[in-house]
């Protein structure tokens, strides 16, 4: 019976692994995508200064990679993601802080890494958008929170935020 076991189990890991390795070879291609291509939306879960151009994967089902976009005063209030998320600021002046931590302003070049579950907030700062290349190592959420950690609506998240922020 044990292997029997083993044969199924062995017989189901090779299916899985091919179908895996399979739809990874599809998605594993050569990409070159032109800013001037980048199509920006807005997320019906994010602020309206907050838009998104997907530049690989569907950050609704899998990992992605984005390219985001704050509009010059908007504030994305304390929030988390599922995913490890990676953030690395193409331009602009974009200040991120962690839960119970010091705020840092972030320029071209900076980087940053976020575990899974990881409170923080970005704000953009100055008169240009800023622009910032994000990768997820799953699909894409945002859980908004209160100043206890309490998850909240992203409404009640932006009254939070000071009005001459709020840049929607």
């Amino acid at each position: 019976m044990k292997s029997r076991s083993r044969v199924l189990l062995s017989a189901l890991a090779a299916i899985c692994a091919l179908c895996i390795s399979g739809r990874a070879a599809a998605q594993d291609q050569p990409i070159a995508a032109p800013f001037t291509n980048a199509k920006f939306s807005a997320l019906p879960v994010a602020p309206k200064c907050f838009t998104i151009a997907v530049e690989k994967g569907d950050p609704m089902k899998e990992a992605s990679v984005i390219l985001a976009r704050f509009a010059p005063g908007c504030v994305a209030p304390y929030h988390w993601h599922t995913p490890s998320e990676t953030a690395m600021v193409v331009s602009g002046a974009l200040e991120l802080q962690m839960k119970d931590d010091k705020a840092t302003v972030a320029h071209r070049g900076d980087y940053f890494y976020l575990p899974s579950h990881h409170a923080h907030r970005a704000t953009c700062h100055g008169t240009a958008p800023c622009l910032v290349f994000l990768t997820s190592d799953a699909a894409f959420d945002i859980h908004w929170i209160d100043d206890s950690g309490k998850e909240i609506a992203l409404e009640a998240a932006m009254q939070k935020v000071k009005p001459a922020k709020q840049a929607e």
